[in-house]
């Protein structure tokens, strides 16, 4: 039994308290102590009846504390009364693993919310509108939309599902009160799920967890739902949250139920849970103005425009307002144009009311994390926080002879302000100067964060040289500390032995492994950064192209040792020149070739793959001798297959002495002039 003690007007009561502390929630156990408290009171004709004005002398504090469950933190009374909730509005973002089907999800509620018009042409994942989105089927920028169901709009924000944006998602979370939680019903929770789940949970936000892709022959839905509530309670996540509404769904046929095996013929049970378990924003309407600056688009027309979430007040167009920054530095600006989300579009508003997501014009310095305050009480709101990064790369000017040749942008000047100015609003991304004036260091939180970057900067004209990626140590008491990731593997049994070999090479320690759909058994492992830079490539390798591999981050720890991340030597151009079929079939002997005939190469460009450790010098560009032709027939030369190696494989390939030269129109791998390792 535990006794609690209050003090109120110098009266001192005892309240036992019979439930054992183990089993309730703090919250719980003291709103029972205060029920118990004024039955007591009530009951009690020896004791003065305690007073809960402030009119006494003795001020009246704002946490009570007890011997058992400490200092409890509430709001002051005049807050709580000017905080209310909106019921009109819904603020959801949509959060997943990668590939579970959050944009076709959303796709199908666009569509049933009669966004679109019964004549009108819709690609599939419209939410994907960038091209890189649609090549690559991956959500990489988050995206606003709204839709109205039942007298109710709906905010909702498709957020990116692969690890490497996860400041996307956490800066998004920010803007929301509730999430939809889509996991595939064959797959389960996989490490993006896990990670998205554990921020949500920490903000405290309701949490409906849709099981996605129903309609799937293999679906194991009671599964799915027995492990996502078991990953719960690994996070942590109270007896509310762990109570949570269950959507069965199929993104792909629009329908949604309350049971796997009875869906309506539309999307309608999904809406109506939104209404129900995710809250309204909890809104001061009367206070002073207050807006985090949440994401930045660019317009050509109207500048930067800052998106987010008013949280109290009123906005109007043409307002003066005060900017807050985190290190209370405020400026003043106006707000020229302002716009909400309706439908699939930016729809222009006179003015805006708290609980409500718009985007705000005219303000050109904005940046993410300030605060759009009142111009004359305005204070500003929490800053936002984002995990650090946990590889690096450099990126440095064209330095072979092929420079200029294809792109439009080769200086220095023109690489440090485009790096520069993607800072600006990715915050999860950092920029250094290097060692010389013409490189930078860009820190990321994976291989897939810069790789994006290098991709969307290529297809705008730069011209520049990307060294290997290498993760970023931190020195805690003296020790060198490593990033360290986990790694789920899905490959087929007959290729499980040579992929848990690689892995084990690789310093990866197993601590999970579970029998998986189709024959497949699902490996976990707790592994280096280091170690899985250049894994997925091997992986494919080992397992025939069948195995799946997600990594998350996890945490720091002790250096692991020396990893060998590729056993194989490269083969390097001996001159500049022309490749030749001639020279190519003599060449293709000593390895896997990265090129065909007729290809521009320069001296030290490498050309493949060599079949031993080491490199190895080729001239690609012998012709064959016009001398002592004779007149019998010719030989045919037959060349094989060349690798075609994308920008993410260049970029996993090359080490320490290699670079990779991106322009526009080429990708090429080099060896490093100011690193030259002896070649054979």
């Amino acid at each position: 039994m535990e006794m609690a003690t209050f003090s109120f007007n110098n009266s001192s009561l005892l309240i036992s308290n019979h439930t054992p502390r183990r089993h309730l929630a703090p919250s719980t156990l003291l709103t029972n102590q205060l029920f118990a408290l004024t039955s007591s009171s009530s009951s009690s004709s020896s004791l003065t009846r305690p007073s809960l004005s402030c009119r006494s002398r003795a001020p009246f504090h704002t946490s009570i504390k007890c011997s058992v469950s400490g200092a409890t933190e509430t709001l002051p009374e005049e807050k709580k009364t000017q905080l209310v909730r909106r019921g009109d509005i819904r603020n959801i973002a949509i959060v997943a693993h990668v590939d579970h089907g959050k944009t076709t999800l959303v796709d199908a509620m666009l569509k049933q919310a009669k966004v679109f018009r019964d004549n009108q042409f819709v690609q599939e994942r419209v939410m994907d509108s960038n091209d890189l989105e649609r090549e690559r089927g991956i959500t990489i920028l988050s995206k606003n939309t709204s839709i109205t169901y039942k007298d109710t709009k709906i905010n909702i924000i498709d957020t990116p599902g692969h690890s490497d944006f996860g400041g996307e998602v956490e800066r998004i979370l920010n803007m929301v009160e509730g999430v939809l939680l889509v996991i595939d019903s064959v797959e389960g929770p996989m490490p993006q799920t896990r990670f998205v789940l554990k921020k949500a949970l920490e903000f405290g936000h309701a949490v409906v967890v849709v099981v996605n892709k129903i309609d799937r022959p293999s679906a194991r839905p009671e599964y799915v739902i027995n492990s996502t509530f078991e990953l719960f309670i690994e996070l942590n996540a109270t007896d509310e949250q762990c109570d949570f509404q269950v959507i069965y769904a199929s993104g792909m046929q629009g329908k949604a139920g309350l049971s796997p095996d009875n869906l309506a013929d539309d999307l309608g049970p999904l809406f109506e849970s939104v209404i129900r378990v995710i809250p309204g924003p909890r809104i001061n309407k009367d206070g002073a103005l207050q807006l985090l600056t949440t994401n930045l688009e660019y317009d050509e027309h109207k500048g930067r425009i800052a998106i987010g979430r008013l949280h109290a007040g009123v906005l109007r167009k043409g307002m003066d307002v005060r900017i807050c920054t985190p290190d209370d530095s405020c400026r003043f600006g106006r707000v020229s144009e302002l716009f909400v989300y309706e439908k699939f579009s930016r729809v222009p508003a006179a003015t805006v009311e708290a609980g409500d997501i718009c985007a705000v014009c005219g303000i050109d310095d904005i940046q993410i994390g300030e605060t759009i305050a009142d111009k004359v009480s305005g204070t500003p709101l929490p800053s936002i926080k984002i995990e650090e990064p946990t590889v690096k790369m450099s990126f440095s000017i064209n330095t072979s002879p092929f420079v200029g040749r294809e792109g439009k942008y080769v200086t220095s000047r023109n690489l440090r302000d485009r790096l520069y100015r993607e800072i600006e609003r990715n915050l999860a991304m950092k920029v250094e100067d290097g060692e010389t004036a013409d490189t930078f260091i860009v820190s990321g939180r994976g291989t897939l964060h810069i790789t994006i970057l290098i991709e969307n900067m290529r297809r705008e004209g730069y011209e520049f040289m990307v060294g290997p990626p290498k993760v970023i140590n931190k020195t805690v008491n003296g020790k060198v500390m490593e990033p360290y990731e986990i790694a789920s593997v899905e490959v087929p049994e007959e290729h499980m032995g040579s992929v848990v070999e690689l892995l084990g090479r690789r310093r990866g320690q197993m601590f999970d492994m579970q029998g998986g759909s189709e024959g497949t058994t699902l490996l976990k492992y707790k592994i280096p950064t280091r170690g899985l830079l250049g894994v997925r490539n091997a992986i494919l390798t080992a397992s025939r192209g069948t195995a799946l591999i997600n990594t998350i981050f996890d945490s720091y720890g002790p250096w692991a040792g020396d990893i060998s991340t590729r056993d194989l030597g490269s083969l390097v151009a001996f001159e500049q020149g022309t490749s030749t079929s001639y020279a190519l079939c003599s060449s293709q002997d000593r390895g896997q070739l990265f090129i065909g005939a007729g290809v521009d190469v320069y001296k030290g460009q490498i050309v493949g793959i060599h079949q031993r450790p080491g490199d190895l010098s080729l001239n690609v560009c012998k012709k064959k001798a016009a001398t002592n032709v004779r007149s019998n027939k010719e030989v045919t030369v037959v060349l094989d297959t060349p690798s075609d190696y994308s920008l993410d494989d260049c970029i996993e390939y090359i080490q320490e002495d290699e670079l990779v030269e991106v322009t526009p129109l080429s990708i090429r791998m080099c060896k490093n002039p100011k690193l030259g390792k002896k070649t054979r």
